[in-house]
Formats: C-alpha cells, structure tokens, sequence
C-alpha cells in the first residue's frame, strides 16, 4: 500500500471536512502518497484526481461541507461507469480508496472492490440512517441545528399563541426529528416509523390547551408528510392558528459539533489503518463509544431498528 484516495459523495455533512483531513494527515504520517477526488464518483469518472498534503486540509476541520466538493452520478451507477472508475484509479497507482457518505455512497464501494479496488468506507450523513453504527457523522451537528431553529420558533409561538409544526430532514429515517424533538421538548413528534393520526394530534392539542398551555411544537420528518398540510389541518380541526417552517438545506450546513470533529478523526484515523491491514470492502462505525468496522455486504443488509424506548420517553415527557 503506497498510494490511497479520499472522496465525498451523496449528500454533504458536517464533519466531512474533519474526516478528510483525518485520511490525509494519517496517510502523511504513514508515508503514503494521498490523492484528493473531487466532486464524488462523477470526479472520479472524470479523473478530478490531485495529489494532497498537510497544507490541502490545513483550517478545515471546523468548516460545514466538503472540500473535496460532492456530486451525484449517474454514470457510476452502470456497470460501464464502475469499471471506467476502477480502471482509472488503477491508471492512477492508487491502491485503495476511503468513500466518505451514506448508503449510496457505501453501494459505490462495494461495487469497486469488486473490481479489485480496497475501499474503506466512513458513514457521513445526517439522517443518521445507517444500521450498523449508533451515529454517524453530521447527524449531532444536525439536530443542535435544529434545536437552535425550534428554541426561536418557540419564542414567537409562544407570543401569537399558535401551533408551530416544524418539517425536518428524514425521508426514512425519524432519528434528526425524533433527538430534536426530545431535546427541544416537543409536544408532538411525527416519525416515518410512527405515523400519525391527524384527529389523535388534533385532540392533543385541544387537551393542552384546555390544561392552559399556551402554544405547541410539533416535529415532523419529511418521509411522513408536508408540514404545510399538517399545518393546514390542525387550524381547520382546532381553530388554533398554525404555522408550517420547512428547514430544509439548513440542516447541512454550519460549523461541526465537538462530537462530529471527534467522531470524523477518529474513522478517519481507523480507515487508513485498514487499509495498511490489507483490509478491503469494510465499513467504519461505532458502537457504545467504540469504533467497529463491519463488511460493507453485511453492514448494508442489516435491518434498522427504530429507538421506540427513546420515543417513549418524548411521548411521557411532552404532557
């Protein structure tokens, strides 16, 4: 192992930058040579390949987003585009690749270490909806975004005396608007896992207010259904008014938690080490605070468990 490469690809996390520098600075210190692919599996087919030293990720770690930029292919998707990838990171000596992204990204890895390429991957995603690992990177940097949004939104729900449903990134995966919600006090939170009843969350609201609460947040996860509607519904039902905000790319963006940085360098380190074991086709994690590292085949097949004792726990607490 002389020559590895790092990429981003899929959706963009905070933390990504910290896992980057993590790969090059390691691979520094180990005396390999590190190559920057830019903009994901599109770069790669395009040959976007630079050599990269300690001054490429020098001041990054506390930056949202990639520097190695992200992009989504189509191409890659074919199996003319895979081993188009394959042949020209072999064209460049590169011995093995760190894929930094969630489960499209870690499909992309797989499919190249069929083709003879040692791929390590790092879980980067916000939704945090990948099985194997209690947290990935970007998801504690998501959820204090959104618990910075819903500590203002209270404010002026509280002053106009209205419902306030707020809509949160998680098309399947209700963990950003389930860790939010318990940690903003949510009355309601709405999960693709749970579903809702329209007239259950309706009456809910009308108990409150007849107990004299003064106003309601509801979080909602996208994969369940647009807060507009939810909104719209709710002031017909209760005669409350109420008011929708979609956070949107927000949720992306901004400075890493302290958690995010750690948990970035920490896979970051770990992945380059596989990588020198020899390893291949391996997916990075962690578990009760430890870093594990599963076959990307088995990590990928297992199914997710949905927290319903931290659910729970939210439902007790908001009355």
């Amino acid at each position: 192992m002389k020559k590895i490469a790092v990429l981003t690809s899929g959706g963009d996390a905070p933390g990504m930058n910290a896992a980057i520098r993590a790969v090059v600075r390691t691979s520094l210190d180990k005396d390999l040579t590190v190559m920057g692919i830019q903009r994901g599996f599109s770069g790669l087919i395009n040959g976007e390949i630079f050599e990269m030293n300690r001054r490429s990720v020098a001041d990054i770690i506390h930056r949202g987003g990639t520097v190695l930029r992200t992009a989504r292919s189509h191409e890659f998707k074919t199996e003319a585009g895979q081993k188009k990838a394959a042949a020209i990171l072999n064209a460049f000596g590169i011995d093995g690749l760190v894929v930094i992204g969630g489960d499209g990204s870690f499909h992309g890895a797989q499919a190249l270490s069929k083709y003879g390429i040692k791929t390590i991957g790092i879980p980067g995603t916000i939704d945090n909806d990948l099985s194997y690992t209690d947290y990935t990177i970007g998801f504690d940097t998501a959820v204090n975004t959104v618990l910075d949004a819903i500590n203002k939104l209270r404010d002026t729900s509280t002053s106009h005396e209205r419902v306030s449903i707020v809509e949160v990134m998680g098309r399947d995966c209700g963990d950003l608007a389930l860790y939010a919600g318990l940690a903003g006090g949510a009355e309601s939170i709405i999960v693709p896992e749970k579903g809702y009843d329209i007239n259950i969350l309706c009456k809910t609201i009308l108990e409150g207010k007849l107990r004299g609460k003064m106003h309601n947040l509801i979080i909602v996860a996208e994969g369940v259904g647009g807060a507009n509607e939810i909104a719209q519904k709710v002031e017909e039902v209760t005669g409350i008014g109420a008011r929708a905000t979609i956070l949107g790319h927000i949720q992306r963006g901004g400075s890493p938690t302290a958690n995010d940085r750690i948990l970035a360098s920490r896979l970051g380190f770990r992945a380059v080490e596989l990588l020198l074991e020899g390893k291949s086709a391996r997916v990075l994690g962690v578990r009760g605070g430890k870093v594990i590292d599963l076959d990307i085949d088995e990590a990928l097949a297992i199914d997710r468990k949905f927290d319903k004792q931290l659910y729970d726990i939210a439902t007790a607490l908001s009355y």
